[in-house]
């Protein structure tokens, strides 16, 4: 008869033998492509001591293909909870060493009962993604376990927030619980996402590209957009992670934790400097972010896409918020396709999570062009007016310089729901720029002067004085109040705690139907 110490070194063994995953040689060489194993990046992650691990026992039902014959310890996941700055969070991460961290049916239960554990307690879930695809041998039980991750990214979208994090290669129905999710890093040069894989596409339609140029980080960063962040490390990454983790909250029920108030001087001289009367001259909207924001510190989403909108988290007063700004150095600040749906998302996402949203507005009007129109820029830039609608978080504007047309109304304007609008001074605001609506409502005159330019550059200067200022929406009531740059910080201080306590219902609905 076994001692108590026997079943207790037997489970130590068993223990071992799943920290270990696929071995020594497999732990080597994922370390010779650069890359850590599962429990290395958890280590990373987590708080020190923190991670607790779920389920390490559980193994495959599959018998056919010779795998009741091989052994899969930790069944190919890890999965467990930790912590991140002292606050709850569930994690899994994939591990490669075991079948090359193939999905199977048990895999995807593993991943499926702490997605469930994380919504019951109301906190982030973390997927570490690092496979290479569904388990062939298992056949449509594996597909089916793709499917069950999937219904619960869905299901529990706004509810908690959900991030994955790409470190090795993510294809086929593999990628499509990351795109569900609220964020995606990866990880430059050893990440990639794709659909179908490179010998696919060749073989289907002649086509030759390299897996990193068909699906690195890069590509998704900068051209497709289904990245949000990328660094040039694992250990970068997940750092990242736990910064962006900083700035949110537990889940939809709460409000990020505040940093406590922050002792800094609120007047800024320098936003007199930074943005130009002259309203075609270009300027880093960044730089203005900085002078408002507490210590200059922005956390920006999606930086290398759709560059002519900045949208990130901040905060105020030690308070979290979500930015939204116009990038007048890159298409002159004008909305377009990819840039609209940015937008929209990062606004459903911060309505989602109870986060306030603060817009910079200097924006010249949606981008014309057949190649705009033909894509749907009607149906992607209504999204902006959607979204901004919808939100029921405290949504504050400040107008910069240019605001004009359809592209003034949907950027956070009082008519789509706006709580507070400040102008600068030399804020224009109008249904188009003095130049065209010059051209437009005098062009019988100008056509029949004798000196057409002067009559133009005279009309110009009419319109501009007559309509293109604030304290012609502001005696409309469109624009709260008209404020000297240099506080502009201060009185969003002042707007934020203002609308803390804001309650603002939306009539009763399943779910509304945005122009997808």
């Amino acid at each position: 008869m076994s001692t108590v110490y026997e079943k207790i070194y037997d489970l130590w063994d068993r223990k071992s033998k799943v920290v270990l995953g696929g071995g020594d040689d497999r732990i080597e060489t994922q370390h010779k492509r650069g890359k850590l194993t599962a429990r290395e990046r958890i280590d990373l992650l987590l708080d020190e001591n923190s991670f607790v691990e779920l389920n390490p026992f559980i193994r495959h039902r599959a018998t056919n293909f010779g795998m009741d014959k091989l052994e899969s310890p930790g069944e190919g996941v890890v999965t467990g909870y930790g912590k991140i700055h002292g606050r709850l969070v569930y994690v899994f991460a994939q591990d490669f060493t075991v079948f090359g961290g193939a999905l199977g049916e048990m895999h995807a239960t593993k991943i499926c009962k702490i997605m469930d554990l994380a919504a019951k307690n109301g906190a982030p879930i973390i997927g570490l993604n690092d496979s290479g695809g569904a388990r062939i041998q298992e056949g449509v039980v594996s597909l089916d376990g793709y499917g069950q991750i999937f219904y619960r990214n869905a299901i529990y979208s706004g509810v908690i927030p959900q991030i994955s994090v790409i470190m090795g290669p993510c294809a086929g129905g593999a990628v499509y619980s990351p795109a569900i999710t609220d964020f995606v890093f990866m990880v430059e040069k050893t990440s990639q996402m794709f659909i179908t894989g490179p010998k696919v596409i060749e073989t289907v339609t002649g086509e030759k590209i390299s897996a990193e140029n068909l699906g690195g980080a890069n590509v998704h960063s900068s051209i497709s957009g289904c990245a949000h962040f990328t660094g040039d490390s694992e250990p970068k990454v997940l750092e990242d992670v736990r910064r962006l983790i900083s700035y949110l909250p537990q889940n939809n029920m709460e409000s990020p934790q505040s940093q406590g108030s922050v002792e800094e001087d609120d007047w800024r001289e320098n936003l007199l400097d930074l943005v130009p009367l002259n309203g075609t001259k270009v300027y880093d909207i960044r730089k203005v972010l900085e002078q408002v924001l507490d210590f200059g510190d922005f956390m920006e989403v999606q930086k290398d896409y759709a560059k002519n909108i900045v949208v990130g988290f901040g905060r105020i007063d030690g308070n979290s918020v979500g930015i939204i700004a116009n990038q007048p150095k890159v298409m002159a600040g004008g909305l377009d396709i990819n840039s609209s749906d940015k937008t929209s998302r990062f606004i459903r996402f911060c309505d989602s999570f109870n986060i306030p949203i603060i817009t910079f507005e200097d924006v010249t009007g949606f981008f014309p062009g057949v190649k705009q129109e033909h894509g749907g820029i009607i149906r992607h830039g209504a999204k902006i007016l959607y979204a901004y609608s919808e939100a029921t978080v405290p949504k504050i504007t400040v107008i910069l310089r240019k605001a004009f047309g359809g592209a003034y109304v949907a950027m956070n304007s009082k008519a789509i729901g706006a709580d507070i609008v400040f102008a600068w001074p030399n804020a224009e605001i109008a249904v188009m720029g003095p130049e065209g609506a010059a051209n437009v409502i005098f062009a019988k005159e100008i056509n029949q002067s004798s000196n057409p330019e002067a009559t133009r550059s005279e009309k110009i200067n009419e319109y501009r004085n007559m309509f293109a200022n604030p304290y012609v929406a502001a005696s409309h009531g469109m624009v709260d109040d008209v404020i000297d740059p240099r506080d502009t910080r201060k009185v969003l201080k002042q707007a934020l705690e203002m609308l803390r306590t804001k309650k603002e219902a939306r009539p009763n609905k399943k779910h509304g139907n945005i122009p997808l």
